[in-house]
């Protein structure tokens, strides 16, 4: 349970910090670029802290990728014969 806070506490923080910035940048133009900005920079900061909390992001360990391609592709070939037959 505490490990599912930490991950919505840290994505809502990149959104934070991301629609800050986008309002700032967009502040040096006028106040409705600086609402769109804010907007925008916050749903770069959410994509972003998506990206890097899942398995399968951007920052991922190479690890992962390894143990996924481990080479053995008769393992493989049983889920697609079942995938097929249902």
């Amino acid at each position: 349970m505490g490990s599912r806070i930490r991950t919505a506490l840290s994505r809502a923080k990149y959104a934070a910090v991301g629609a800050a910035v986008g309002a700032a940048v967009g502040g040096l133009w006028s106040r409705n670029a600086a609402s769109t900005g804010g907007a925008l920079g916050g749903l770069a900061g959410a994509t972003l802290a998506e990206l890097k909390s899942g398995a399968g992001g951007v920052f991922a360990d190479k690890e992962d990728d390894d143990e996924a391609d481990d080479g053995d592709d008769e393992a493989n070939d049983g889920d697609v014969e079942a995938d097929a037959a249902a």
